[in-house]
């Protein structure tokens, strides 16, 4: 009989934990996406290093961007074993 209780015990005590979880879960998406609901066309900010303005202002790029202009140039970047061997 006691196995029984405690087997019970231990499924609401996980009941709980979850809900706890969805519910720190629900109110965390409510409050990432409250400029996205409460502004007019609001959306989120663009995590990409090409659309920051201070990235610009300080010279990092892209390294996808940097490595497709190498591409297109006909260039081709060496690496630093390759640089070693034309020193010799």
């Amino acid at each position: 009989m006691a196995l029984v209780h405690f087997h019970t015990a231990k499924i609401v005590k996980m009941t709980e934990i979850l809900l706890i979880s969805m519910l720190i879960i629900a109110i965390s998406l409510a409050l990432l996406s409250v400029k996205v609901i409460f502004r007019r066309n609001g959306e989120f900010a663009s995590q990409h290093i090409h659309d920051s303005e201070a990235m610009r202002e300080r010279g990092i790029g892209c390294v996808i961007e940097q490595d497709r202009e190498e591409r297109t140039n006909g260039r081709r970047l060496k690496t630093k074993f390759e640089e070693k061997e034309n020193k010799m």
